[in-house]
């Protein structure tokens, strides 16, 4: 791997500003993102992004290439948090083990963004339609992840929770058209499927109507968003650190295994260099927006201390700095062979 691909991400402004955030947590500065800011920033990403990729998708259209990456998507989020489950349950609770799996089956908005911006400074082509992949991949692994939770809790009902944190009660008598609705209606899904469709509708005419506000603004706006999940993660950080060394290394190796699976999807499916690099990071993101809100109320017994500081705390950071010119680097040398 050309260790320039690695400076020139770490050296980017999304990711200088994320260390930035970091770093003021660290030496206790007052530097804060106001919450109403934060989540306006979520939204308008979850908005671009997904208005963006409609509009790719309608130059692009729906060939067979697009029909199996999307189906490929959808299908490695629904048995990705199978695989994370089998291996998180021999050390922690199901419900746990669960919560993670989902996490880690799901994808970040951000960090596909950030593989976006990288592919765009080192100039290399990227299909719009990938959008539609993230988008499609956040509620199969939710559903996997209940799933599973509600398998293991039928085969041993007397199961003793193991999280220092206490977690409220299931909710009764909510069933699976419940969360199946909580999974399909979570705000942050709905925006960017609603802004995909919308992008997708609307075509070149709407893309001329919202450059001004979709293609301008994003990378000082990412910049923003990413110096707030900064000041978060290394809050979060000091809860991962008490839950032993078995979560921490598992945060740090998923992502690799899912990424190593990803890149032989993609190779598999015959796509570019480009889309490669975004169907594998794909894989090998784990969620800490969409998922934890929607697991909040699928999955309560499932502790947040735990499954989110080892997606934003670890494997964020890992993906960004590192895991995004690693996985580049071998996609060119595989496609070049």
């Amino acid at each position: 791997m050309d260790p320039s691909l690695i400076a020139q991400n770490v050296l980017s402004p999304p990711i200088l500003f994320f260390a930035l955030g970091l770093i003021a947590t660290w030496v206790r500065s007052d530097l804060a993102v106001p919450p109403a800011v934060a989540k306006a920033l979520s939204v308008y990403l979850l908005f671009a992004i997904g208005f963006h990729g409609g509009v790719e998708l309608y130059r692009s259209g729906f060939e067979w290439i697009v029909i199996w990456t999307l189906g490929a998507a959808i299908l490695a989020s629904f048995l990705l948090p199978m695989a994370g489950y089998m291996v998180l349950r021999l050390r922690i609770r199901a419900a746990d083990a669960a919560g993670i799996a989902a996490c880690y089956g799901s994808v970040s908005a951000v960090t596909f963004i950030t593989a976006i911006s990288f592919l765009d400074r080192t100039e290399v082509a990227h299909s719009g339609y990938m959008v539609a992949a993230m988008a499609l991949m956040e509620s199969p692994a939710i559903i996997s992840g209940v799933l599973l939770a509600r398998w293991a809790s039928r085969s041993k009902p007397t199961e003793t929770p193991a999280s220092p944190v206490a977690q409220p009660a299931a909710p009764h008598g909510r069933g699976w058209r419940a969360l199946t609705h909580e999974a399909l209606a979570n705000g942050a899904v709905l925006l960017l499927l609603g802004s995909l469709v919308i992008g997708y509708l609307t075509g070149d005419a709407g893309w001329d109507a919202l450059r001004p506000l979709v293609k301008e603004p994003f990378q000082g706006l990412l910049c923003l968003f990413l110096l707030d999940m900064g000041l978060v993660a290394a809050k979060r950080l000091g809860d991962l650190r008490q839950s032993g060394m078995m979560l921490l290394a598992f945060a740090l190796l998923a992502p690799l295994a899912q990424a190593g699976v990803g890149i032989v999807t993609a190779r598999a499916l015959g796509l570019q260099p480009g889309d490669a690099l975004l169907l594998t990071i794909l894989f090998a993101s784990a969620s800490y927006i969409a998922v934890p809100a929607a697991l909040r109320l699928a999955l309560p017994d499932a502790n947040p201390s735990l499954y989110l500081p080892m997606s934003l705390g670890v494997t964020f950071p890992l993906n960004i700095a590192v895991g995004i010119p690693l996985y580049m680097a071998i996609i060119e040398w595989w496609w070049m062979t």
